[in-house]
């Protein structure tokens, strides 16, 4: 049996154990183990302590438990009920208000958090019912919150960022500037599409109603506004801005946002034993899963490699009409199906490093590529049957909204995010003006 076909069963077997449910690290790392061994033997074994070393002492990925810790202290202050609440009733006579403020406070928690799920679960405890009962459409409803929370995959300090910058070489403070424009335009378009709701059905999303807003003074609400936004909005702008200015690497730059979320959390009289707890917790768990994950995907790539799979894939790249837009919108194309079916962290480690080498050999601007990867990937948390933002929503809906609805309500945003990558891909200036002027 050849190599290349050894490859091709190894990839095939990954599908079908990550499809029936096996671990996804799991997975990854046992087909790499065994076919790698089946392809070249006991020299698999000899290669693999320097892969993982490489791993585990890349000082870049320090980042990543200290910026989880920054977002989950955040998430567990509570910090969003009161923006959430004060945002919606600013928002007036406005249809659709409420679902603007919940736009507003993804762009926030996003840049606070990143944390799609928590996101998605504290704006779904926190919104879904009281838009129910204030009359709007259950799909328009599910569908903003499902696609607000997934904005923390784009906006910095995202994880996807740190880790497309491990994979392609680039600098993780070039990433984050070339992610600005592209976030600020999908939440754009998310608010262009809600206005557009509240102006053509505006029974879909109706205002609040006036005796709810005469509660509170216009000047009560502003302080509210400010009191839980200002001190999370000041710390992004001390962490995004030190990063992408080059004051500070990612690491001391996440270690500052740590400290300064339990500042915030301190001072704003949210912390104690319990919130402490739940945050190293799970800080823990979601570190583990990812680096976890990182070491399989050495293996698996290792394998992938020694079995001459990087040939498989030159030539199917070569076979497609089109030069570097036909490799490009087929590699677009892929990676969104995959979402249907595969997490984003999956998708980066296994799919990206398998085409990533066409795209330097046609000298493609990597921080562009970046941004359009990460633009695709996002639509992986809304995508049916397995976008895990759906599932979150799901899990703390009330009984009455059924998993009909919420797919339908994602629908649109999905649309609306292809649209986003559709004019990110047509004008890269939207991604690359930001890094460059920044000397990036």
């Amino acid at each position: 049996m050849s190599p290349e076909t050894i490859a091709l069963i190894m990839v095939a077997c990954l599908f079908v154990m990550i499809l029936a449910g096996i671990p996804v690290a799991l997975a990854i790392a046992g087909a790499g183990l065994v076919f790698g061994y089946i392809g070249f033997g006991e020299t698999l074994f000899s290669l693999l302590p320097a892969r993982v070393f490489g791993v585990i002492t890349n000082y870049t990925l320090l980042a990543i438990p200290l910026f989880v810790f920054m977002g989950v202290l955040l998430e567990k202050s509570r910090l969003a009920e009161d923006t959430l609440s004060a945002l919606g009733h600013l928002a007036g006579n406005r249809p659709g208000g409420m679902a603007l403020a919940i736009v507003l406070v993804g762009v926030l928690m996003g840049a606070s958090t990143g944390i799609v799920g928590a996101t998605v679960v504290t704006m779904g405890l926190i919104t879904l019912g009281k838009l129910l009962e204030r009359g709007y459409r259950s799909s328009l409803a599910c569908g903003t919150i499902c696609a607000s929370g997934t904005l923390g995959q784009i906006i910095p300090p995202s994880l996807v960022l740190i880790l497309l910058s491990d994979i392609m070489g680039e600098s993780v403070g070039a990433l984050f500037a070339a992610a600005v424009m592209p976030s600020l335009l999908l939440a754009a378009l998310y608010a262009v599409y809600i206005i557009a709701i509240g102006r053509f059905l505006p029974h879909w999303a109706p205002p609040v109603p006036q005796a709810e807003r005469d509660a509170l003074s216009r000047r009560q609400l502003l302080l509210r506004v400010l009191k839980s936004a200002v001190p999370p909005l000041a710390l992004i702008a001390v962490v995004l801005g030190s990063i992408i200015s080059g004051l500070a690497a990612p690491t001391e730059a996440a270690a500052m946002g740590a400290l300064g979320a339990l500042l915030i959390t301190v001072l704003g009289r949210k912390m104690n034993g319990r919130v402490l707890g739940e945050t190293v917790r799970d800080t823990l768990k979601i570190t583990g899963m990812i680096m976890f994950v990182l070491i399989a995907a050495q293996i698996f790539a290792l394998s992938f490699r020694g079995l001459d799979g990087e040939y498989l894939i030159e030539g199917v790249f070569d076979m497609l009409p089109g030069g570097m837009w036909g490799a490009l919108i087929f590699t677009m194309a892929a990676i969104f199906i995959l979402g249907f079916f595969l997490e984003w962290i999956e998708i980066s480690y296994i799919v990206l490093p398998l085409m990533l080498p066409v795209f330097i050999a046609l000298q493609v601007d990597m921080i562009w590529f970046a941004m359009l990867v990460t633009l695709n990937l996002q639509a992986s948390f809304l995508t049916p049957p397995f976008g895990w933002a759906l599932f979150f929503l799901k899990g703390v809906a009330p009984p009455q909204v059924s998993t009909r609805e919420i797919y339908a309500g994602a629908l649109p945003f999905i649309g609306i995010q292809l649209l986003g990558l559709v004019l990110v891909m047509a004008f890269p200036a939207i991604a690359t003006w930001l890094p460059r002027n920044l000397g990036w």
